[in-house]
């Protein structure tokens, strides 16, 4: 009677200590493409600008959340490309320094981005050999048998009493977003078809479930929409700054900003297999002078140097500021200027969204150049016809699709629907439809030829030069850059 008694009491006490309230933190970044050192707010209104980020604000921060409560971290992807770090090898990985620096931070999973492809595959095998963390995805599979890259569609963590299940989750879209040659052998399959199937098998295992995803807040409100039985989204890629947490068909969605600016903080109340309180918020990682050394702070210090040694050459003087306005813009211009001299070409084109910093007027560095275009597309020319290109520019007319050009002089009008070319010239003489133009591009634009311009090249050759190195090497010749917005497709008013 007596060990019945004790079994009723125990279970009880069991019964009523799972019943419980607990509370988790999570701590989020994303899309903090290498920016490992703090830069100046450029945003803030406050004169002087103050400094913003870097991976040791992010340290202390977090630490100091971490020594009160129980957290874990996450980051959503793309931790790479945006600053020369990733030009450099460390454990035999591009940019593996940069994960160095996240294990010192203490994450405890990651999802890759599209940008952390970059530097292809056997690169993002190489920083799984460094990484203290698990990295995860669970839609980016192998085309032969569906198995998972890393063969790590997710993770299941203890904490603070709770198993949580954090499945990766990575873009439908990474065929448009990465070079195809960084992608062989590797499909994508449908990210809410995919998060539904590891939910279902995590669900009778786990008091939590969290999708970590580098899709963006559209695609993350998709998948709240299309999943069921998900708690959160903890999200990157569109860089959104949600300063308060969103919420869709009960599912919480979380995102951070860009550029290791922020650190998301999202305070969970879990009990009995469900969510039943939640507060987030965004704190901005202003930097501090006063921060103590430690091995993190030494560590970025010897990276800088070297990077610095290389990399903080003035290489010309800029006489207006670079600016990535909307539509024709003048670091546009003169990036497409570049590529078609290097290149030898009759027309040059770029993607506007390769375009990834503005430059104010004054010396240019080699490291703002490296900046601006900080991806490994290497410089390819082909051919297009001249009616090709006369369908080239009434497709970027009418499409509008996010393109630089160089070599074209196009005046339009345009009445209804109706498209009408007064005149279109390459460097100055009339079109010829029966001449084949050689131009030239990003091996990546060329394989989204389709969207960007509407055709398919002609006799496409692959150069070992990177648009970079040859855009750096124009900058050197030119050393004054005063470049502008010349109206090269306009529309006759």
């Amino acid at each position: 009677m007596r060990i019945f008694k004790l079994l009723f009491l125990s279970l009880l006490l069991f019964s009523f200590s799972s019943s419980q309230p607990k509370t988790i933190t999570i701590l989020h970044t994303n899309d903090m493409h290498a920016s490992f050192i703090p830069k100046e707010a450029t945003w803030s209104k406050k004169e002087p600008k103050p400094m913003v980020g870097g991976m040791n604000e992010l340290f202390f921060m977090s630490d100091s959340i971490k020594k009160v409560k129980t957290c874990l971290m996450f980051d959503a992807g793309d931790v790479m490309t945006g600053n020369p770090i990733t030009e450099y090898k460390y454990q035999n990985a591009f940019g593996g320094a940069l994960f160095e620096m996240m294990n010192r931070v203490g994450y405890d999973a990651w999802c890759f981005g599209n940008h952390d492809l970059d530097a292809g595959q056997e690169n993002l095998l190489a920083i799984t050999k460094i990484v203290h963390f698990p990295i995860l995805s669970s839609n980016v599979v192998n085309d032969k048998n569906d198995f998972p890259l890393n063969n790590k569609p997710y993770t299941i963590i203890e904490k603070g009493g709770l198993k949580i299940g954090i499945i990766g989750v990575m873009s439908q879209f990474l065929y448009n977003l990465v070079n195809e040659s960084n992608l062989k052998g590797i499909k994508v399959l449908s990210p809410s078809e995919t998060v539904q199937k590891y939910v279902d098998e995590l669900d009778p295992k786990t008091d939590l479930l969290i999708a970590l995803t580098h899709e963006g807040t559209d695609d993350d409100s998709i998948l709240a929409e299309n999943v069921h039985g998900l708690d959160v989204i903890v999200g990157g890629h569109s860089h959104t700054r949600l300063t308060k947490p969103l919420k869709i068909n009960d599912v919480i969605i979380v995102q951070a900003g860009a550029n290791c600016e922020n650190l998301g903080e999202l305070e969970l109340t879990v009990e009995n297999d469900k969510v039943t309180d939640y507060k987030g918020k965004l704190l901005t990682l202003w930097y501090r002078d006063d921060r103590p050394k430690n091995e993190l702070s030494n560590f970025i210090d010897s990276v800088k140097t070297v990077i610095d040694k290389d990399y903080s050459e003035v290489i010309a003087e800029l006489k207006s500021d670079w600016r990535r306005t909307n539509g024709e813009n003048n670091v546009g211009n003169f990036i497409c200027d570049a590529q078609k001299e290097i290149a030898q070409a009759d027309v040059a084109f770029t993607n506007s969204h390769g375009i990834r910093k503005d430059v104010l007027a004054g010396p240019l560095t080699k490291k703002e150049l490296f900046e601006v275009l900080p991806f490994q597309n290497m410089m390819t020319t082909f051919q297009l016809s001249g009616k090709q290109l006369q369908e080239v520019v009434e497709y970027i007319i009418n499409k509008k699709p996010a393109v630089q050009l160089s070599g074209i002089k196009c005046v339009y009008t345009k009445s209804k629907d109706e498209i009408e070319i007064d005149k279109l010239e390459i460097n100055g003489k009339k079109i010829d439809e029966d001449k084949m133009y050689i131009c030239t591009a990003s091996d990546f634009f060329v394989g989204e030829a389709d969207r960007y311009i509407g055709v398919k090249p002609n006799n496409v050759i692959t150069s070992n030069t990177t648009v970079f190195k040859a855009v750096e090497q124009y900058v050197r010749q030119m050393k004054v850059i005063d470049s502008q917005i010349e109206h090269r497709i306009e529309q006759d008013k």
